[in-house]
């Protein structure tokens, strides 16, 4: 009989138990799942819970998982290979038959000796398995390939800049997937002169469908789409994510799909439209710079806006240093306004001659201009 969507399922812990105990990584039911290692992670700490369809798939999958025998400890034997699950894993993710299952002893095996990582070797792992699926998420945010490397360097720049704080969030992946796409939805990119022109469309036309349908959906809506239908988080996930209440997360969900759905009619299931958003990004050749480039590239630009703040800083102190040198030391009063002269003519203001002007110029033009008559007074 097929189980309801409300399928009960076990404990956090148990979960986990129930998947070491068949001998699978976190990738391999990820796999069989169709969802991301992520959300299996987030399953089986009890941080979210499998819903709908999947949480069916995953009920199922434990119940296989725990109807199984342990395996027997009494004499070593050669391991017969694991039966068939009910969801089909990918091939490049099949359990190897020839390794055997972990122990059934109540003591639990010490855990491998492996010395502590240093914070470069740390943050190459966490760039190693996040940049590549986040290039391809912010591709899809975006439609723009350029751009999407470089909001995921520039997270990872970020986070390298703060790696103390990031190295303790209980999941570093959505920290910096996050700080990726608030990059990527920048509304300030449209001004920068090398992304006023659009870039090449992809070559299928079912995947350039796709793509411009995405792109006119609201940031919000695509953001939200991309999250849940995409990357595979749940819906209160979602909503944290994209700093929204899960109502507000769930109506933009259901009406990104419905303008999904109105323009591209195959897309209308979820797992359809799960499907082609990971076949949509994996066509395109979106490559990640290396994690030294990006950790060399953040401490470069710490170095230079930390340069840039200490020269702002002694300019203002120039400047103040100068101000109060030159600034006078005693009070200096004001020049009074000008007064009038009692007892003098007015200041004739320039302009035309009046007749009196002009008669005595006639007569200064009809006298002689030299002779001593001009140097001693005649006797009279």
């Amino acid at each position: 009989m097929t189980q309801s969507f409300d399928t009960p399922l076990p404990p956090p812990k148990e979960r986990r138990r129930l998947r070491e105990k068949g001998a699978l990584t976190q990738a391999q039911l990820a796999a069989a799942l169709g969802v991301s290692r992520e959300t299996v992670r987030a399953w089986e700490t009890g941080r979210s819970t499998p819903s709908g369809r999947k949480r069916e798939s995953y009920g199922q999958l434990l119940a296989s998982l725990a109807a199984r025998p342990s395996a027997e400890v009494t004499a070593p034997q050669k391991q017969e290979p694991a039966p068939n699950l009910t969801i089909s894993l990918s091939k490049a993710e099949k359990p190897n038959p020839h390794t055997p299952p972990p122990s059934a002893t109540l003591t639990p095996p010490p855990p491998p000796t492996t010395a502590p990582l240093t914070p470069a070797q740390a943050f190459d792992a966490l760039y190693a398995f996040c940049a590549p699926a986040l290039v391809r998420q912010a591709y899809l945010l975006t439609g723009r390939r350029e751009l999407a490397r470089e909001s995921v360097e520039q997270a990872f720049q970020v986070a390298w800049q703060r790696w103390p704080e990031v190295a303790v969030d209980p999941d570093p992946a959505s920290w910096v997937r996050a700080a990726a796409y608030e990059y990527a939805l920048s509304p300030w990119h449209r001004f920068r002169p090398r992304y006023r022109h659009p870039e090449p469309p992809p070559a299928d036309a079912s995947d350039r469908a796709l793509l411009d349908v995405l792109l006119t959906l609201p940031p919000s809506y695509r953001r939200t789409l991309l999250l849940y239908d995409g990357v595979g988080l749940g819906l209160p996930e979602t909503a944290a994510e994209t700093e929204a209440s899960t109502p507000a997360a769930a109506s933009r969900l259901l009406n990104a799909r419905s303008a999904v759905a109105a323009r591209l009619p195959d897309l209308a299931e979820p797992d359809v439209l799960h499907r082609r958003l990971a076949e949509t990004a994996s066509t395109e050749r979106l490559r990640a710079a290396k994690p030294p480039t990006v950790r060399i590239g953040s401490e470069r630009r710490a170095r230079f806006w930390t340069r840039a703040a200490i020269a702002v800083t002694v300019a203002i102190i120039g400047a103040t240093a100068l101000t109060l040198h030159s600034a006078p030391t005693r009070y200096e009063p004001p020049v009074p306004p000008g007064e009038t002269v009692p007892g003098l003519p007015p200041r004739a203001a320039p302009g035309t001659l009046s007749t009196a002007e002009l008669t005595l110029r006639a007569k200064l033009r009809a006298e002689s201009a030299n002779g001593p008559e001009r140097l001693l007074p005649e006797p009279r």
